[in-house]
């Protein structure tokens, strides 16, 4: 007996375990085709699309492993899936969710389509500990505040679903003949740099796949988890999970790495983490302009400065404050940043630079192999007072003493900017105080001066009296 095969559908979802939508086509018991569409309006920046092509190369092999593949397409979502419908006869799509309006919009309208050509379309929570509809105010409305988001989180919805197995079996269908748009299987999928090619460090850093994922928990659980809390501010302490990138293509879920920490004692900075995650994505489903609109309308008049080429010394980590340097060039280097040192390269942008912080928020959603559509735009915005429980604007962050209570010894400076290594652990927080390193421009601003533009272009929006007044 022919049966008519069913359609995974992988979006940012490269895993067989906790895979509700891959479990679902396990149990129809029916042939499957595991696919993967890239769709140009739908791909990340370009470090997350080398994340991507290593994301699917690497579910290409768990799924040979099983007797099957990953076939990769390319071309508008919904016109490659009518065709591989038309080629092969399948009657049912099965996909993880996504939440970001366009994401949604797209499978609405897909899903709707298919519909009336009588074909099941069946959709299933993604990635996330809860949905982003899940967690809301006993009005039903949206949290705004992270701390009382976390407290309804845990009265509310404790714990999240088991996380589930990887299906034991699958059947998979073979293409009789070969659909537009099916890229050569390992071949070139068009997402990485050739000229130049600039993926060295990206590739000396990582190791994507849903294996590595689930290696680096357990090397965390063991060896970063019990000194998480005292220890994660320290960029050169290495004390973070760096399991960001593999949330964000889904080698390994919320759920499964809140289970796994959960039985270590419940670890509580380390889940909030997870939860703060969450609070990102139930604000973008709730304001999903959150990336271009200050979220707090009274910045809508900050005066922000136009400044290329302040903007390219940023960019470059090539400020002359050495830790906003270092961050920088560990972003360009390797596609990822320490979370203390985000916080101070996005106040240095915002405040001493007065660069409007949609601009830093566009760079790290191009430079980040972990770029979330969610916490990218959120964190920016916390950063520069803009949006939701953020950080009031005239909180502005020394980088020189923030780099002298988080890197004393200055060890994470010195990785990243070798023309400092040299200098005495005190000397090299602010090198111009005794000399002028070769090699290393000057501080492109004085940080008293900085600071004072920042909060007189502030005062000029007339908001100093009631700052937290006019959150959207």
């Amino acid at each position: 007996m022919t049966y008519a095969p069913t359609i995974v559908w992988f979006r940012n979802d490269f895993r067989l375990a906790d895979n509700r939508a891959l479990l679902e086509a396990e149990k129809r018991q029916k042939p499957i085709l595991c696919v993967v569409i890239l769709d140009e309006a739908h791909l990340p920046g370009a470090a997350a699309r080398w994340w991507l092509d290593r994301a699917i190369r690497s579910l290409d092999g768990d799924l040979r492993k099983m007797g099957g593949s990953l076939h990769v397409f390319r071309g508008p979502a919904g016109q490659v899936l009518a065709e591989i419908i038309r080629r092969t006869g399948a009657d049912t799509v099965v996909w993880n969710r996504r939440y970001d309006l366009q994401g949604r919009e797209t499978d609405t309208a897909i899903k709707a389509g298919l519909r009336t050509q009588g074909i099941a379309v069946h959709s299933f929570p993604s990635g996330l500990l809860h949905e982003p509809w899940c967690i809301r105010t006993r009005a039903g409305g949206q949290y705004k505040i992270f701390t009382a988001f976390w407290r309804g989180m845990r009265e509310t919805h404790p714990t999240s679903f088991p996380p589930a197995p990887a299906p034991e079996k699958l059947a998979f269908a073979p293409f009789t003949s070969q659909p537009a748009g099916l890229l050569p299987p390992q071949g070139d999928y068009g997402l990485l740099p050739t000229r130049p090619d600039w993926t060295g460090g990206l590739q000396e850093m990582w190791m994507p796949g849903e294996g590595n994922a689930h290696n680096r928990f357990a090397h965390f659980m063991r060896d970063g988890l019990g000194t998480y809390a005292a220890t994660r501010d320290f960029p050169a302490k290495n004390a973070s999970s760096r399991l960001s990138p593999f949330l964000r293509f889904g080698h390994v879920t919320a759920t499964q790495i809140w289970h796994g920490a959960a039985a270590q004692g419940f670890p509580e900075r380390f889940l909030m983490e997870l939860a703060w995650r969450d609070f990102a994505w139930s604000l973008l489903f709730s304001t999903p302009d959150m990336a271009t609109r200050n979220l707090r309308p009274e910045f809508d008049a900050m005066p922000w400065r136009d400044d290329p080429a302040g903007l390219a010394r940023w960019q470059q980590g090539q400020t002359g404050y050495p830790l906003v340097d270092a961050g920088m060039r560990e972003l360009w280097r390797t596609g990822w940043m320490h979370n203390r040192v985000r916080m101070v390269v996005a106040s240095f942008l915002v405040k001493h630079l007065l660069i409007d912080w949609r601009q830093g928020e566009q760079w790290f959603a191009d430079t980040l192999v972990d770029h979330d559509p969610a916490s990218n735009p959120m964190n920016w915005q916390w950063s520069a007072g803009t949006g939701v429980d953020a950080a009031p604007y005239f909180r502005i962050m020394n980088p020189v003493l923030q780099s002298r209570k988080f890197d004393p010894g200055g060890a994470y400076i010195r990785r990243w900017v070798p023309e400092l290594a040299h200098l005495s652990d005190e000397a090299i927080h602010a090198p111009w105080e005794s000399e002028t390193p070769r090699g290393y421009p000057a501080p492109i601003v004085d940080h008293r001066l900085a600071r004072e533009r920042a909060l007189n272009a502030w005062k000029t929006m007339g908001n100093t009296a009631a700052y937290g007044k006019g959150m959207s």
